[in-house]
């Protein structure tokens, strides 16, 4: 056998074969596509068919989406893709805390990834400390960020709906 085809049959086993494959931590392309922040191939996969809510199963990864791994990237186009492709915003990983994109970008500290999920309607509960929805602020410390992004968000609402009002009078 030549060597340049010797060297070609070791590299491809390294490939995916299909779009279901997946590595030894549960992630399919798609899985990896998010996580380095590749936009051009997050499109390729999702219009070949790929489930854009896909669930890793690896022993490390029970629930991670792409959502989860884009957002822990802070890479935003993909996020934006993600989320208009149907993406679940509040989708929660398997295990004790059961966390969600947002809390991925927080732990993170990807704070433009904070802001643009809770500007998109990440659910936060009105507690910061209520351990049914978020982890440990110390397993978390960027979560203080999306609390200020929503009370932010909530008085941009509030004044612009106070202009609002008092302009129709």
């Amino acid at each position: 056998m030549p060597q340049d085809q010797l060297v070609s049959i070791r590299r491809s086993r390294h490939v995916y074969r299909s779009v279901g494959d997946r590595d030894d931590r549960g992630w399919t392309m798609l899985h990896i596509g998010a996580r380095k922040g590749d936009l051009r191939e997050v499109k390729r996969l999702l219009d070949e068919g790929m489930d854009v809510n896909v669930a890793a199963w690896g022993r490390k990864s029970q629930g991670v989406t792409p959502l989860h791994l884009a957002a822990e990237g802070g890479h935003l186009k993909v996020m934006d893709e993600l989320l208009d492709r149907g993406a679940n915003i509040d989708a929660r990983t398997k295990g004790a805390c059961g966390w969600t994109p947002l809390h991925n970008a927080a732990k993170e500290r990807k704070k433009q990834a904070v802001k643009f999920l809770v500007e998109n309607g990440a659910f936060l509960p009105d507690d910061i400390n209520d351990t049914r929805f978020n982890p440990p602020l110390h397993y978390c410390p960027g979560l203080e960020w999306a609390y200020e992004e929503m009370r932010c968000l909530l008085q941009d609402i509030s004044s612009s709906c106070d202009t609002s009002c008092s302009s129709e009078s």
